[in-house]
């Protein structure tokens, strides 16, 4: 039983280690990478606190290397996916009642493994498995999911501290409870950090959970299990299955104790979800809490007065880091005609000199795409622009899939600014530029606020401030996280939450008390001192 308000840790952020030639952290993830390249690697089911499997299961092989297995996967049958909701429902009484601090220490140790003896597991599980270079998986699987975890502790408490005004007639509490039943996480490949935030912070605030993860994201999902094993998650609290995302979504939507959704992945998706959410509404026990982070088609405008070598860079690092498969990435330009020239030149020089390959290789900036399915996508995008009378590769084009799945980081000129690399989700590195008018900001401002059905992140680039301003205001709409002179991308948890609206999502910001808030369902409790005895009001009297 608590008998104190007790402070947690003050969350901070952990410190991006570089991994510069001769550094322990450099000599130590290589040591790891070789050894788990070579190794095999067995994923079950996490069911009941118990790993489970199946007669059915799947190959893992590295997209960049895609004929070598580097382990297999289970794949969940119907009872599989009852047997994880039922363990979940089982566990909720017990979880829901512990101690907010003690809930809490769990997710602080995960934080701290993590930080310390995980590192390097699973920054080179999200390597092999992602495809991701050593920085990116730093930022994302290590300091990221670690930020995650502290920071949302954090939040929880200051969330629980929350409290009404009282006075001397009454004392007025607010209890943020669980929610009734089980929610259910859904969460994607390109960033383990999401992988691991989604059902975690659901968790903390005494909910629980069924997880299914993205299939090309299950061998850092393990590494995720394993540490919250560790840490003391009890059994049942997070139940993970792998597999048939439709046979696990219709068991998930249709039963009657399913109480919310977090979900990461793309717009039509999440819209199907919601409509099955909407059919099922009068089976369901509560009103469900849906909360969605989908697609993105994110901009950099680059007004005259930029500084050209910033926005090339920009581009580079907004548009190609891992692969532009972030929901995040610069995928369309906007770039005054006077400084385009510059740019276009900086960026030609910048993409000369990036080299493509296996993450093994810390000189490469490029990977590969995540899989075939992605490859092919992505790649006739390419053909379109090569075919197009208005559009024209200017830079990269080239992909293979021989070996793993390489796309060339790849530059689109187009003389359209509705082309269709301009409007839709490519999720690859493809960057599209539409050249203005420098007379013509405004008509761009509206082209870019109009163009999108997307609203996630944005990018203005621009030495003067009257037009920063002007843009500022001007896109408000346009962008959840939007970025003043710098690129669209890296929203750091604690100092950018993250999140869009339009058909990117419900902008609950992930990394943010936002989120939370939408996981708990509040009671209000009324203590009065003194009960009245009689019912007339001063008014009454005669």
């Amino acid at each position: 039983m608590s008998t104190g308000f007790f402070k947690v840790p003050k969350a901070k952020n952990e410190v991006v280690k570089s991994y510069i030639t001769g550094s322990k952290e450099r000599d130590e993830i290589q040591k790891t990478y070789k050894e788990m390249i070579n190794s095999f690697t067995e994923v079950p089911m996490y069911i009941n606190g118990k790993d489970v499997k199946s007669e059915n299961k799947k190959q893992i092989s590295p997209p960049h290397d895609h004929q070598k297995i580097v382990g297999e996967y289970y794949i969940a049958e119907p009872k599989h996916i009852d047997d994880a909701i039922e363990s979940a429902l089982a566990a909720k009484e017990n979880w829901e009642n512990m101690s907010w601090e003690n809930r809490a220490a769990i997710f602080l140790k995960a934080a701290e493994l993590i930080a310390g003896p995980y590192r390097s597991k699973i920054n080179v599980a999200t390597m092999i498995g992602q495809s991701k270079t050593v920085h990116q998986a730093e930022i994302d699987s290590a300091c990221e999911l670690i930020d995650f975890l502290r920071f949302n502790v954090e939040f929880v408490t200051q969330i629980y501290s929350n409290q009404p005004e009282s006075d001397g007639d009454a004392w007025n509490r607010v209890e943020y409870r669980a929610l009734e039943g089980f929610v259910y996480a859904v969460t994607p490949f390109n960033f383990t950090a999401i992988a691991g935030n989604l059902p975690t912070c659901m968790a903390m605030l005494g909910n629980v959970v069924l997880w299914k993860p993205s299939s090309t994201q299950i061998l850092s999902t393990k590494v995720i299990i394993d540490v919250l094993k560790e840490a003391g998650l009890p059994d049942g609290v997070i139940n993970a299955v792998y597999g048939n995302a439709a046979l696990i979504t219709e068991k998930a939507l249709s039963h009657k104790e399913f109480s919310g959704l977090h979900f990461t992945g793309s717009t039509s998706v999440f819209n199907s979800f919601w409509k099955t959410i909407g059919e099922n509404i009068a089976n369901y026990n509560t009103y469900p809490k849906i909360v969605g982070e989908t697609g993105g088609k994110d901009f950099i405008l680059a007004h005259q007065s930029a500084n050209p070598r910033q926005v090339s860079t920009a581009i580079t690092r907004g548009a190609f880091e891992f692969q532009g498969q972030k929901c995040s990435a610069a995928s369309r330009g906007y770039i005054s005609e006077s400084i385009w020239n510059k740019v276009r030149g900086y960026l030609e020089d910048d993409l000369k000199s990036i080299s493509m390959g296996s993450p093994e290789n810390f000189e490469n900036f490029v990977t590969s795409v995540i899989d075939e399915k992605s490859f092919d996508k992505i790649s006739q995008y390419i053909d379109g622009a090569n075919d197009s009378d208005s559009a024209e590769v200017i830079i990269g084009g080239s992909y293979d899939k021989s070996k793993g799945y390489f796309i060339e980081p790849t530059v689109i000129l187009t003389s359209d600014p509705n082309y269709v690399t301009m409007r839709e989700e490519i999720f690859g590195p493809v960057m599209t530029i539409y050249v203005f008018k420098d007379s013509e900001f405004d008509k761009t401002l509206n082209l870019v606020d109009k163009t999108s059905e997307y609203a996630l992140t944005g990018a203005i680039l621009a030495g003067d401030r009257y037009i920063i301003e002007k843009a500022t205001k001007l896109l408000k709409n346009s962008a959840g996280n939007f970025y003043i002179n710098d690129k669209p991308t890296g929203a750091v948890v604690g100092k950018q939450p993250f999140g869009g609206a339009r058909g990117s999502g419900t902008n609950d910001k992930a990394g943010s008390m936002l989120n939370l808030l939408r996981w708990v369902s509040p009671r209000l409790i009324k203590e009065t001192f003194v009960t009245p005895t009689d019912y007339r009001y001063p008014f009454l009297k005669k």
